[in-house]
Order: C-alpha cells, then structure tokens, then sequence
C-alpha cells in the first residue's frame, strides 16, 4: 500500500475533497487525523470511514484560521501518533460576490482562512517534519489561483497564496527531506462547487477533453501518491486537475 504506517494530517477533512482524501490514505495503510469546523455529523461519518479500512482515526475541532487552535491542532496529533509523515492543506472557503460588491468583512475572513491556515497548521507540521528529516505536504488549490476563471477576485488571490506556499516550502524544504507539492483543482462535484452557476459548470465541461467535472476521490488518489514515499523527486509543483482544460 501506497502510505503503510503512516500518520497523515488532513485540515478540512469532514466533507469533499478532504473526506475523500482520508478516505484514500486509510485504505492505503495510513492513520489518519482531520479537522473540522463545525460539522460534528459529517466528522463522524469521516472517522467511520477512516475506521472502516481498519486504521485509527482522529477527529478534531478546530479553526485554521486561529493561529493557537491550529498550534493545538497540531500538538494533539503528535501526541497522538507520535509523528506526523504527511499533511494536506486543504481547508477553505468561498464568498462568492465581485471584487466591486465584496464586504470588508468577507476579505478578511477569506485571508484569515485560506491563507492564515497555510501558515497556522503549516509552519508547525513543517517544524517537526525538519526535525525528523523528512515529509510529504500536499496543498489543495484551484485554476482561481493559476488562471482566469469566474471564481471572484478575493477567492483567486488566497488560492494564488497557495501556489507561492508551495514553491516556497519546496525550495526551503528540499535539504530538509520534505517535498511540498499542490494540486490545483478543477470543478469537483463537492458543496462548494454546488454554489458555481450553472452556466459557468457547462462552459467548464465544455472546454474538458474528458466532458465532465472532476469527482473529489479522483483529487484524493493523487493527493495519496504525492504523500507517500514512492514520489522520491517531484516537488514544488502545482498539478493541475482539471480534466484537461488547459489543454
């Protein structure tokens, strides 16, 4: 199995693509922890399924967007599993409104989540993996971040951060033994993609060689290749998962 015994962090894993991302590692031997906001239901049913391929799950509450939550976050799940191989960024939001019509409050909550997370829980997870020599970080991202797309000003600029956290933590974190890679997703059939109008979903697949959005456990089974041990030589890249669009 691609991540036999290892211990895999995922942020924003009780929905979506980070379900699906829990899911996967599990089954490919990995215990799994998560966070979640608010959803104790949807959480539960992620623990189940971590659980269902016989590996520990570990479920916990808690706010990227709060620097000393985060921190807990994190100390929690050493303590727990001892160590920490792998981490999915992939928590955050969405306001969807025009740059011209956005309220103030949305901007900071959008930064506060989507680029404050990567921060929060990322340095904190990159600190211990530079003690133990080695590491797999993987950040979800979006095309909003890597080009042109009918996804809002805000929401593409804090999906740009990702990008730069990627290419950032790759360069410090070669010497170190971590490989930080990204996935840029295309529309994947989750919640958050429910609130694209329909229009811009059909021009998406229009544009797809493949015909179709993207379905979350297709994000997931990359994402599980880019945390374990067999990708020895790519990082710092940001694939894009989109269907072929750009092509």
């Amino acid at each position: 199995m691609l991540l036999e015994g290892s211990r895999i962090l995922v942020t924003g894993g009780s929905r979506g693509i980070g379900r699906a991302i829990c899911d996967i590692a599990a089954r490919e031997g990995a215990d799994v922890a998560f966070c979640y906001r608010s959803n104790e239901e949807a959480a539960a049913e992620t623990v189940a399924a971590i659980e269902s391929h016989g590996r520990r799950a570990l479920a916990i509450k808690a706010d990227v967007g709060d620097r000393q939550a985060s921190a807990d976050l994190v100390a929690h799940v050493i303590d727990a599993f001892g160590r920490i191989d792998g981490l999915v960024l992939n928590a955050g939001i969405n306001r969807g409104n025009l740059f011209l019509r956005l309220p103030d409050d949305d901007w900071d909550e959008l930064v506060r989540v989507n680029v404050g997370g990567l921060y929060n829980v990322g340095k904190p997870v990159y600190q211990q993996m530079a003690r133990q020599r080695s590491g797999r970080m993987v950040a979800v991202t979006s095309i909003a971040g890597t080009r042109t797309a009918p996804a809002g000003v805000p929401y593409a600029v804090t999906k740009s951060a990702s990008v730069g956290f990627v290419k950032g933590v790759a360069r410090e974190g070669g010497a170190l033994g971590i490989l930080c890679n990204g996935i840029a997703v295309g529309v994947v059939e989750t919640d958050l993609a429910n609130t694209i109008p329909p229009r811009f979903v059909d021009a998406y697949k229009s544009f797809a060689p493949l015909g179709r959005t993207g379905n979350a456990s297709e994000v997931g089974e990359l994402a599980a290749w880019l945390l374990s041990s067999r990708n020895t030589y790519l990082t710092g890249e940001v694939i894009q998962q989109d269907g072929g669009t750009l092509v």
